[in-house]
């Protein structure tokens, strides 16, 4: 798929290790609410949600996020550690990576020891960090590895399973010159000054059932079963005793300057050294929301709980005091499944289905809607109980009119960002699966007319338009499909001559155009559309009048719309590219999952599980491959992609979070009167290029010095262009007042701007 491997080639390794710096041109909107473990220095407190992190400083109360963008990897976190000793956190993940973050100078690097182990992948899930002399002992679904913060390697290992067998470790702690491991079969203790601790037969078990956590604190050793028991640690009898059994089990436990602090889903139970309770708080005690306690810690007094929907709440020992919500403003959720933008704002939401377009379990999720105000998160019981919402559609002539698809209930309509009115069989032409009460709908579209087109699955009159005057129509997919009852429909486009292009799962695509009411149908098979799958996933159509067709089983091209007006048959061809001098088929085999075009024509293509493809206008030349590997991408999966036509900003909603691609790839404006040139004044630090943006497509840009001599000439793709302040590639321009000139392509409208370089 690439032209010039070579230069691809250098252009991969350079964003592998460059891309984590080049914050201009990508931007992450990552969710933070499910907080995963806490850590703390003397004034400040990390937090670890999904995939990111963010840390708030209690004297200045100054929030700082870190994620994809930032150089951390977009694999699920487990596990947090402040040393306030080297001043570096680690974190560990569910798949056994381990990042060690320099506070210091911020960078970052990533350790793939443990995940290079020879051991199955299921079992390398980092569950703990604990400190004592400068080694970090890492907590293991597998053991326990030793890794030294100095020298930045890991030591031994220890296998202190049965005969040396792997075992799962969920804690350890140092007491009176023992190391104690809690395990998921008992609780094992060895010399912390065994220099062969490597050898299983050191570990003696001094208890047996699955345990949850242990911790010194103070004078005494603490220990919690699965069950929720707490235990303390007799020296005398080498045993536990049975102390106070909680409510739930419980799902943290660490010590912290004067307190003990225990979390369960429910209750954090702060205690003192003589093991006093003295703040115990109850999650129903957070008024208005229901949250899942996940962690707690304690600094200079202010307690700090982790929740998995709602950040962190911070409150004091005191019985008395309130509960303040500290959490960087992001959507509700990382997984966005489907998204759209406008020029000033973007709308998400969460709900879902699988392959195989099953929605079950349905999702009760809200919305999130960002723009220049933030993060607007509409939390679900204000949805009108619209469950698994899948598609937005916004209005076109009016922003504030949004509607949103679901695959259980029917259309959700929200007027001035408030869920106003839900669509169901009882109120419009919508309708449900046979003997179910599941309304299935997808597509969301507006016309030019500003009617709305939407495609109901399972059911006979499967393409419905919502008009401008509130009236509804039904059309029928009896005449192309045998059995509409059992056809699950995705996403829908339209082109200029008003042809609806739905995608099927086991129909391929459907061409709709209701003057004439013609419906024509591609699928398999050379004579019948020579899709390469029936089972159709996104229609796009380019700014060449080209409809690109995504497929769970590669790439077609139908060469021009106009054929479904004039044309019996429709057929669709692969695009053929040389790769290594030979012949391949773009997109081979590559399951889809939506193709968008930018204003240059070049397309955006996202993969089920290779990440985010843009291609050249015709397809030739792969420009950028993104993947978890060489840019911020969190997740390889991607669930959709939109463009903000405006500023060109690519954004892409993945399984793991959502991050954009600042691109240059603007629409065609219809005059040249929004033309405009920035940064203006150049300035000497400024290093990036000078963009000209507000173009009409096509049109002719020259720029001149002062004295009219030609720096640079260039004709429009969309409606920005890029100029990187050389003369013609060769030298860079000296200081001075350089004029553009920018004319349509007729010849006829004409702009004059200026730009100012000072070097």
């Amino acid at each position: 798929m690439i032209k010039n491997g070579f230069q691809y080639l250098v252009f991969l390794l350079c964003l592998q290790i460059g891309f984590a710096q080049n914050t201009m041109l990508w931007q992450g909107y990552f969710s933070y609410n499910d907080v995963r473990d806490v850590s703390q220095s003397a004034t400040t407190i990390f937090a670890a949600s999904e995939n990111a992190l963010f840390s708030k400083n209690s004297s200045t109360n100054q929030i700082k996020t870190t994620n994809t963008i930032d150089g951390l990897s977009g694999q699920t976190i487990v596990s947090l550690y402040y040393s306030p000793i080297s001043n570096k956190t680690l974190v560990g993940y569910e798949n056994g990576l381990m990042t060690v973050i320099n506070e210091t100078d911020g960078s970052m690097l990533n350790i793939v020891d443990i995940i290079n182990k020879q051991l199955p992948a299921n079992i390398k899930k980092i569950n703990h960090f604990m400190e004592y002399n400068g080694i970090v002992y890492v907590s293991c679904d597998f053991g326990i590895v030793q890794f030294n913060l100095a020298t930045m390697l890991f030591g031994d290992t220890y296998f202190i399973g049965n005969n040396g067998a792997e075992i799962s470790v969920s804690q350890t702690a140092v007491f009176n010159g023992f190391i104690y491991a809690s395990t998921i079969d008992g609780i094992r203790k060895a010399d912390i000054a065994n220099k062969n601790l490597i050898n299983f037969n050191q570990w003696t078990q001094i208890a047996t059932g699955s345990w949850s956590s242990i911790e010194t604190f103070d004078t005494e050793l603490i220990a919690i079963n699965a069950t929720g028991n707490i235990h303390k640690y007799n020296s005398g009898s080498n045993s536990f005793t049975a102390y106070l059994q909680l409510p739930q089990a419980a799902v943290d436990m660490r010590a912290s300057g004067n307190y003990l602090l225990i979390t369960t889903p429910n209750s954090v139970s702060i205690y003192n050294k003589q093991l006093i309770l003295v703040r115990p708080i109850n999650s129903s005690q957070i008024i208005d929301t229901l949250v899942n306690f996940t962690c707690a810690t304690i600094i200079e007094g202010k307690i700090y709980i982790g929740t998995k929907e709602n950040g962190i709440y911070t409150t004091t020992i005191s019985v008395s005091s309130a509960f303040e919500n500290t959490m960087p403003s992001g959507p509700s959720r990382n997984n966005i499944f489907a998204l759209q933008t406008t020029a000033s704002s973007l709308w998400a939401v969460y709900g879902d289905y699988d392959l195989f377009y099953n929605p079950f379990p349905k999702d009760s999720y809200g919305i999130s809607k960002f723009s220049e105000k933030g993060w607007l998160n509409i939390p679900y019981p204000k949805v009108l109980g619209a469950k698994s919402l899948i598609r937005v559609g916004i209005n076109p002539s009016n922003e504030n009119e949004v509607y949103l698809g679901s695959f259980d209930a029917g259309m959700l309509k929200i007027e001035n960002d408030i869920p106003s009115f839900l669509y169901n069989p009882t109120n419009s032409a919508i309708e449900a699966i046979f003997n179910t009460n599941d309304v299935w709908l997808n597509g969301l579209v507006f016309d030019k007319s500003g009617n709305l087109w939407v495609n109901n699955s399972q059911v006979d009159n499967a393409i419905k338009v919502l008009k401008t005057d509130g009236t509804w129509q039904s059309f029928s997919t009896k005449s192309i499909i045998g059995n509409p009852k059992n056809t699950t429909y995705g996403r829908m486009s339209i082109d200029k001559n008003g042809t609806k292009w739905t995608v099927t799962i086991n129909n391929g695509l459907i061409g709709f155009n209701e003057k004439g009411n013609i419906f024509k149908k591609l699928t398999v098979g050379v004579e019948t559309g020579n899709l390469p799958s029936e089972d159709a996933r996104v229609a796009a159509v380019d700014n060449n009048n080209q409809l690109w067709i995504g497929t769970s089983k590669g790439l077609r091209v139908l060469s021009n719309v106009n054929s479904l007006l004039t044309e019996d048959k429709l057929t669709t061809k692969p695009i053929i590219i040389l790769e290594d001098n030979l012949a391949q088929e773009l997109m081979y085999e590559q399951f889809i999952t939506d193709i968008v075009v930018d204003g240059a024509n070049n397309k955006w293509i996202g993969t089920a599980d290779s990440g985010v493809f843009l291609v050249s206008p015709n397809g030739q030349e792969t420009k950028y491959h993104f993947t978890i590997n060489n840019s911020p991408l969190p997740s390889n999966t991607i669930n959709d992609i939109d463009i903000n036509s405006t500023t060109g900003e690519v954004f892409i909603a993945t399984t793991k979070g959502m991050i954009s691609f600042k691109g240059t790839a603007t629409s065609a404006n219809e005059d040249l009167s929004n033309v405009y040139v920035y940064p203006n004044p150049v300035r000497p630090e400024y290093e990036g290029t000078i963009k000209i943006t507000g173009l009409l497509n096509k049109a002719t840009i020259k720029i001149t010095d002062i004295e009219g001599n030609l720096v640079y000439e260039t004709t429009s793709e969309g409606g920005t262009i890029e100029w990187d302040t050389t003369a013609f590639g060769k030298y860079k321009v000296a200081s001075g007042v350089y004029m553009i000139f920018v004319s349509a392509q007729d010849g006829i409208e004409t702009k004059v701007k200026k730009v100012m370089i000072i070097r």
